[in-house]
């Protein structure tokens, strides 16, 4: 038996998903010739998109999620794949208007936490002060 002939245990590809493979200009399958753009209808022109993000805020909120990660590894006395499930989020934060109110949603997120988390919610409130709530990117070229 040749190997083309062979069987597979790998599952068959389903209907509309196609593989592609880029050979030499003018090489094709045995006895096929050789492969045009115009002779794949499933070939179509991919349209442009570009989103801009702002790079800056999201700097400083990946900094700050690495930031809280490594406060609450150290109030929890473990490491981040060990630690309970606390959720703090930062943009209903920036929702609340005032720090009491988001002191005490902070304080509800830890509230199985044994040490004392004082000093962490102070300066949390202190790093998202000024920042602002992400929104949804902007397009660009449109």
């Amino acid at each position: 038996m040749s190997a083309a002939s062979t069987e597979t245990s790998a599952p068959l590809p389903t209907a509309g998903s196609r593989v592609f493979f880029q050979s030499a200009t003018g090489v094709g399958c045995v006895g096929s010739g050789p492969i045009t753009a115009g002779d794949d209808p499933v070939q179509k022109k991919q349209g442009k998109v570009t989103v801009k993000y702002d790079r800056k805020e999201l700097r400083k909120r990946l900094v700050l999620e690495e930031w809280i990660i490594e406060q609450l590894s150290e109030l929890y006395d473990c490491e981040e794949e060990e630690m309970p499930e606390v959720e703090i989020d930062i943009d209903d934060l920036l929702e609340v208007n005032s720090d009491d109110e988001r002191a005490s949603k902070l304080q509800e997120s830890l509230t199985d936490c044994y040490k004392p988390t004082e000093d962490f919610v102070r300066e949390l409130l202190g790093r998202i002060r000024g920042m602002r709530k992400l929104s949804a990117p902007t397009k660009k070229g449109l």
